[in-house]
């Protein structure tokens, strides 16, 4: 049996389908600059690819992904640190994920919780590339053997996915080539709920906008979306443990906790007690310190979407360094004559 030796290695990619938000921000892009500082190699991606599963007008696809760039950049990734590219520029992904696709047994893909959410009711209409979207993002991930995925708690199945695909491989033409990737979930609002709702994952697609906060919204609108966030009329506990019954106000505790750097029962320690006529502004106030100089680098940025392409181009030329050989290889290993 061929031995592989996986180098520690970081992917995780966002979809670049506009209106970046908080949940972004707290559930990914500040864990992967976490991830940067540490002794590790770390690869971001804006998954285009993927977000063509459902229509995109072409011209809002291309300024979504330089804007989520700009984003990643803002938010603390140095592309000279990490690999920040964008999917479509590394072809590797989309070859492996055709692999992928056989090896991935359809009722896998059948029983993933994104694909019956949604297709829906309607899964006849629902393209194709949406029902194997799994096998592309296990592509994404082993194309440069990753050993570690930070993902919200909703993407946890895909991983299991992935670690599934390699397992399977490795099986069936008998190496130890793909490495079974963990997924990493850490830390407070890892799952940013909606402010209108605190049952319902805070979405770019919500089609109301006061359910988010936008990472291009600014100091005003920020703090008016949280003083209008929904709560209910009692004041906070002095246990986290009583918020369970709360959706709306334990998730405007968990945001504090991840913006403010602090447990969510130290948040508890300060705050409980405390109405939401001072608990708001409080929140308010920190969101718009952390916030506010990300969307006006961001806005910056913007300004010059010709350098966000080369910096993309720059990326996609080192992860193609890493993922050619591993594809390289699995050809070899399936049989293709090379």
């Amino acid at each position: 049996m061929a031995e592989a030796s996986f180098t520690p290695r970081v992917f995780s990619g966002i979809q670049p389908s506009g209106n970046l938000h908080l949940g972004n921000y707290l559930g990914a892009l500040r864990r992967f600059v976490d991830w940067q500082a540490r002794d590790v190699e770390t690869i971001f991606c804006m998954v285009d690819l993927h977000a063509i599963t459902v229509w995109q007008e072409p011209a809002d696809l291309a300024h979504s992904t330089r804007e989520l760039a700009a984003g990643f950049i803002a938010s603390g990734i140095d592309p000279e640190r990490s690999i920040l590219v964008n999917q479509s520029r590394v072809p590797e992904h989309a070859q492996l994920a055709w692999i992928f696709n056989c090896v991935a047994r359809m009722g896998w893909m059948g029983r993933m919780t994104q694909w019956k959410d949604k297709a829906g009711k309607n899964a006849e209409a629902a393209s194709l590339g949406l029902f194997a979207y799994p096998a592309l993002m296990a592509a994404d991930i082993l194309t440069y053997h990753a050993t570690h995925v930070p993902v919200g708690e909703d993407q946890k199945q895909h991983i299991e996915l992935t670690r599934d695909i390699a397992a399977k491989f490795n099986h069936d033409y008998g190496v130890d080539f793909f490495p079974l990737t963990e997924p990493v979930i850490e830390g407070a609002a890892t799952r940013v709920m909606s402010l209108r709702d605190g049952t319902k994952k805070m979405s770019k697609s919500d089609p109301s906008d006061a359910s988010r906060i936008n990472l291009t919204d600014d100091a005003d609108t920020i703090a008016k979306k949280i003083r209008k966030a929904k709560t209910d009329p009692e004041p906070l506990p002095e246990a986290y443990e009583d918020l369970t019954d709360r959706p709306e106000a334990r998730n405007l505790v968990n945001i504090y906790a991840a913006l403010s750097d602090l447990s969510v029962e130290e948040v508890m320690a300060d705050m409980g007690g405390a109405q939401f006529g001072r608990f708001k502004p409080a929140l308010a106030d920190l969101a718009v310190e952390k916030l506010s100089p990300i969307t006006e680098e961001m806005a910056r940025l913007m300004r010059d979407p010709a350098e966000i392409d080369r910096v993309l181009a720059r990326g996609a030329e080192r992860a193609r360094t890493i993922a050619a050989p591993i594809l390289d290889e699995t050809y070899r290993i399936v049989g293709m004559v090379r």
